[in-house]
């Protein structure tokens, strides 16, 4: 016993008496080399890029008449250009949020490792890391390459974003799901449609709810960009505010974007309170 307490006093006596951070990257040379290596990349990246200081300086100038009209927003001199504009990209993104979860949800099940065979698992797996493979405005532009410039070239692109983002958040989900639901249904002779139906889509409900509501908002951010290639929408009218220099003008829509992104999450919220 006797023994034991003085190897605890000893023990306690070369115990540092003050705490020191550990080392992020083991010893201490480590991590500055790290650092310093750090350094000099971001000063050589930073000498590489090829920027006019002169004419960067020169826009100082030009950015402060900018947002100086940005915050005096017009909403009158342009307002039947700015509700038309937003009245076409509310219509292609409620059009393209329902299309995408009407077409996600089929393919969800058959992303789902859990509920369809491998060859259309790979299929639909495929077919979602199509679907996310590129941006939207590069497939914007393919589409108002092949139907010209208008809400349907925007719309398709929408829906083609909201299948490859909603189908693999919902497959994923889908693969974590209670089995025994699911198992229980079968013993009694229930259909696959029927445990789709009463196994499935209530466990996957609120998550399902939360990201429609989510991809409706971003939907709607998105139409403001793909006006900007033609593709309909407020980003239309923006991009000629801009073009023009009326930066009050795109003030305006820029506030309306905003306070239709605060609305749509604020909506969000009370949708995902009533599914839980």
């Amino acid at each position: 016993m006797n023994r034991a307490m003085s190897a605890g006093r000893a023990a306690a006596q070369n115990y540092p008496r003050q705490w020191r951070r550990p080392p992020r990257w083991g010893a201490p040379w480590k991590t500055r080399l790290l650092l310093a290596l750090a350094g000099l990349y971001l000063f050589w990246a930073l000498g590489s890029l090829p920027i006019n200081w002169t004419r960067a300086a020169e826009g100082f100038g030009r950015a402060a008449l900018l947002f100086k009209q940005f915050f005096v927003p017009d909403f009158s001199s342009r307002w039947s250009e700015i509700s038309a504009g937003l009245l076409e990209s509310l219509a292609m993104t409620i059009t393209a949020t329902v299309l995408g979860i009407a077409l996600s949800v089929p393919v969800a099940l058959g992303a789902a490792r859990n509920m369809a065979p491998w060859p259309i698992y790979a299929a639909c797996r495929t077919l979602v890391a199509g679907a996310r493979a590129f941006p939207e405005i590069i497939i914007a532009i393919l589409f108002v390459k092949m139907f010209g410039f208008g809400p349907l070239a925007g719309m398709i692109t929408l829906v083609i974003a909201s299948v490859g983002f909603l189908a693999k958040l919902l497959a994923d989900e889908i693969e974590t799901i209670d089995a025994s639901q699911w198992e229980a249904l079968r013993a009694t002779g229930a259909s696959w449609l029927q445990c789709v139906a009463f196994a499935v889509m209530p466990q996957i409900k609120p998550r399902l709810a939360g990201l429609s509501m989510y991809r409706l908002d971003i939907n709607f951010r998105e139409s403001a960009v793909l006006g900007i290639v033609g593709a309909g929408g407020i980003g239309a009218t923006l991009n000629t505010s801009l073009d023009r220099y009326e930066f009050d003008t795109a003030g305006a829509i820029l506030l309306l974007i905003i306070a239709i992104v605060l609305l749509a999450e604020y909506a969000s919220g009370l949708v995902r309170r009533h599914f839980q």
